[in-house]
């Protein structure tokens, strides 16, 4: 059975504006892929890597995308015996908002959309094209 709307949309709120501040045991972290049973395989801002796991509050609400930046806990884990280094404690979900904050690691910069130069001399590409009506087959 799904949870009550009302809960899910309290959850929703919750999540769309950023903290004042984060605690000494609270990161911004950057998800890297999902591996399964609610483990996600996150990267910190120093480019190491660890384990964490998404509470129940957050199951069937949301979905989290590869590159999405959440907020974890590492201080409940650390009386448990196991890889799980952290627990998600929030998702970000307004990526704006959340950049303004002054906690927001500098490490996480904004990529720039990559530019396309259309006046270029360079030749387009042919892979996966049909052959040109003018080639003749010598």
């Amino acid at each position: 059975m799904a949870p009550p709307r009302r809960k899910v949309l309290a959850t929703a709120e919750g999540t769309m504006f950023p903290p004042d501040e984060l605690s000494s045991t609270q990161q911004i972290v950057r998800a890297i892929k999902a591996t399964g049973n609610n483990i996600y395989l996150i990267e910190q801002a120093d480019k190491a890597q660890m384990l964490v796991e998404l509470p129940a509050r957050f199951r069937s609400t949301f979905w989290i995308k590869r590159g999405s930046y959440v907020v974890i806990d590492t201080q409940a884990q650390e009386e448990r015996d196991n890889k799980i280094g952290g627990e998600i404690i929030n998702i970000v979900r307004d990526e704006k908002a959340w950049r303004k904050a002054s906690f927001w690691p500098k490490e996480f910069v904004k990529q720039p959309a990559a530019v396309v130069d259309s006046d270029s001399d360079e030749e387009e590409s042919r892979v996966g094209k049909m052959p040109s009506s003018d080639e003749s087959d010598a």
